[in-house]
């Protein structure tokens, strides 16, 4: 039994205008910066055996002040990148409806069979993240691991492990904020949902 806390990475400065924020490596506000603050407070008495994270500086700077509080040495893969939105990289949704109404429109009605022009196809990124945690478990068997990545990541992640419509994921998760906690279990290949968008705080809550 493997239990993963994952969290969207802090604040970014492109987080105010909602622009599709993928590849680029956007760097965290002050306020990003107070929550990977508050999640170093949180994680001494979490338990963590673990520290995950994707690549991008803003994932990667929301992890490593936790992994200190925890004597523990953050881990860097890969295959947590955001997803590659392609041409929408960077762009708000009224400037992708500027450049490329109709693929925005089939986004939006299916945002996987119809992902973004140039962009990733979430059953991939899906598949890439579940493998990562996959492996994680199997090295951490009885672990407690705090992984730090990305919101469309994240959620796609979610609905593959738990069985939900990967073109579901706006709707069943609408929304994943910076730097909340979301709880999983894994164990014998089943995927549990323990808790969503918890706040980070000095508490753990016990689902034991």
């Amino acid at each position: 039994m493997t239990d993963f806390i994952l969290v969207r990475h802090g604040e970014t400065v492109w987080h105010a205008e909602n622009r599709y924020a993928g590849r680029t490596d956007v760097p965290l506000t002050p306020h990003g910066r107070e929550q990977a603050a508050a999640l170093a407070e949180w994680a001494p008495a979490a338990g963590l055996t673990a520290v995950w994270s994707s690549p991008l500086s803003r994932a990667r700077l929301t992890a490593a002040p936790a992994a200190a509080a925890c004597g523990l040495t953050p881990r860097v893969d890969e295959r947590l990148y955001e997803l590659d939105f392609g041409q929408g990289d960077g762009l708000t949704r009224e400037e992708m409806r500027q450049r490329f109404p109709e693929q925005l429109a089939a986004f939006l009605d299916d945002p996987v069979g119809n992902h973004l022009p140039g962009g990733e196809d979430p059953r991939k990124a899906a598949a890439r993240a579940a493998d990562c945690l996959a492996g994680i478990a199997r090295e951490q068997p009885n672990g407690r691991v705090l992984v730090v990545a990305h919101s469309t990541l994240v959620r796609v992640m979610l609905c593959h492990l738990l069985g939900i419509p990967l073109a579901d994921y706006r709707r069943v998760f609408p929304q994943l904020l910076n730097g909340a906690l979301t709880e999983i279990r894994v164990e014998d290949g089943q995927t549990a949902l323990l808790c969503l968008n918890a706040p980070a705080t000095d508490q753990t809550p016990d689902f034991h």
